[in-house]
């Protein structure tokens, strides 16, 4: 084999080659993901709990859709206003111990449209398969919609982190299988005493 094909085949680079580091993330940029990130899980689930606890309680699909769409909007501002306060606040913290120039101070602002953003595009999942399903099926359809949903946000939440994929994906799985079936459960005993 020739030297060159021997190069190519190889699978590992060659002792004189380094791995290239990956390219460091600014702080404002990790914030943003960040808050993309959660806002995104939580949108999916605290909506997909919404829709399955109403349901639950054997609501009408006028009740589930309006509960739907009112926690959908709520959910965004509330994650948008706690996002900018928590990051002020660490903004604050950071200017005043560490001297750090603004231009490398995370942005509050950033994190709370990412939050808000991201919170209403994971928020619409359940939702929209809440509208296309309905009776019997409603419950299951936003069940396996939910856990897709989790578990691309948990891979990429993973990936963002360099962290293990597997861990990300089962911690985010069973959090919003969790909460949705808790949920489930209290809307169908609430529904019961009503």
């Amino acid at each position: 084999m020739s030297t060159i094909s021997a190069h190519f085949l190889t699978p590992h680079a060659p002792a004189d080659v380094q791995p290239v580091a990956p390219a460091p993330v600014s702080a404002s940029r990790l914030n943003q993901l960040r808050a993309g990130v959660l806002g995104a899980n939580d949108g999916i689930v605290s909506v997909a709990a919404i829709v399955v606890g109403v349901a639950g309680a054997s609501a009408t699909r006028a009740s589930v859709l309006t509960a739907g769409v009112a926690g959908l909007v709520a959910g965004a501002l509330s994650m948008a206003a706690g996002e900018y306060v928590s990051v002020s606040s660490q903004r604050d913290a950071e200017r005043a111990g560490l001297a750090t120039p603004d231009d490398e101070l995370t942005n509050p602002w950033h994190a709370a449209v990412a939050s808000l953003a991201s919170f209403l595009v994971g928020g619409v999942i359940p939702l929209l398969v809440a509208l296309a399903a309905w009776g019997a099926g409603v419950v299951p359809a936003v069940f396996a919609a939910v856990v897709v949903a989790l578990v691309v946000t948990g891979a990429v939440s993973a990936r963002i982190g360099n962290a293990p994929v597997r861990r990300a994906v089962v911690r985010n799985v069973v959090g919003g299988s969790l909460a949705m079936a808790i949920t489930y459960g209290v809307g169908a005993l609430v529904g019961l005493a009503l």
